[in-house]
């Protein structure tokens, strides 16, 4: 069984159609790292598997998709979504709120915590895994706006852990951060792979090869070639995937 599977998935917007026949098996307890240049498809494919391209109105999916067990696209997107976090590529606190309840709003909705001794608790781990704390523990009730766009993109990721997922996507977590947090950023998704699923998006072959166990390298909404991180890195097989890694496209 696997976190997520997709068969013979296309997805048409409009006239255009997006992704084309995207087959793939996501293993549980995984770094999972989907690959393309822009306009690739890549976030589609995330947004398929957390029902998200149904705000699109023009659009439609068909196939198979199972995540965690259950049949996605039949499933109620409110309830499905509950399972799993999503980290976007821009970093979006809440600027209204503090630190702190940035991070406990999302327990609080997803019922992780019944009181506030287990509230601070959430925070707190929460907050550690995303390898913040140390930076604000003395400051939680700061608001956002004082962070920088590195810890801002942590607080996302801290506030989406809160809602303890079994599955959690990143959409280019680290494109608009500096180097520094880029990598504490990358440490952080490593760490969590014992606990929680993790699928990521990024065109950067140098990050994948530091986070990923496996890797999907997609082009013009196909696959052009999957498999373990090691395998994929050292012995490519076609010639869009060498370009790619050799960043020639």
């Amino acid at each position: 069984m696997y976190a997520v599977e997709m068969e013979n998935v296309n997805v048409y917007i409009g006239n255009r159609h997006i992704l084309k026949n995207i087959s793939l098996k996501i293993p549980y307890n995984s770094v999972y790292v989907i690959m393309g240049p822009s306009g690739s498809g890549k976030t589609t494919i995330l947004r398929v598997i957390n029902r998200l391209i149904d705000v699109n109105r023009d659009a439609r999916v068909e196939g198979t998709v199972k995540v965690l067990g259950f049949d996605a696209l039949k499933k109620d997107p409110y309830e499905l979504r509950r399972y799993i976090g999503m980290v976007f590529q821009t970093p979006n606190p809440f600027p209204h709120m503090t630190i702190y309840d940035n991070v406990a709003i999302a327990a609080k909705i997803n019922g992780v915590a019944k009181n506030r001794k287990d509230l601070d608790a959430v925070v707190r781990w929460a907050l550690e895994k995303a390898m913040l704390w140390d930076e604000v523990k003395d400051r939680l009730y700061d608001y956002p706006h004082q962070l920088s766009g590195g810890q801002k993109q942590r607080l996302c990721l801290a506030r989406a852990l809160a809602m303890k997922p079994k599955l959690l996507l990143l959409d280019e977590p680290t494109a608009n951060i500096d180097p520094v947090n880029a990598r504490k950023l990358e440490e952080a998704i490593v760490s969590l792979k014992d606990e929680i699923t993790v699928i990521m998006v990024t065109h950067y072959p140098h990050q994948a090869a530091r986070v990923a166990d496996y890797v999907t390298i997609v082009y013009d909404g196909r696959i052009v070639e999957q498999g373990p991180a090691n395998q994929i890195f050292l012995r490519p097989t076609t010639e869009l995937a060498q370009k790619l890694l050799r960043g020639e496209i």
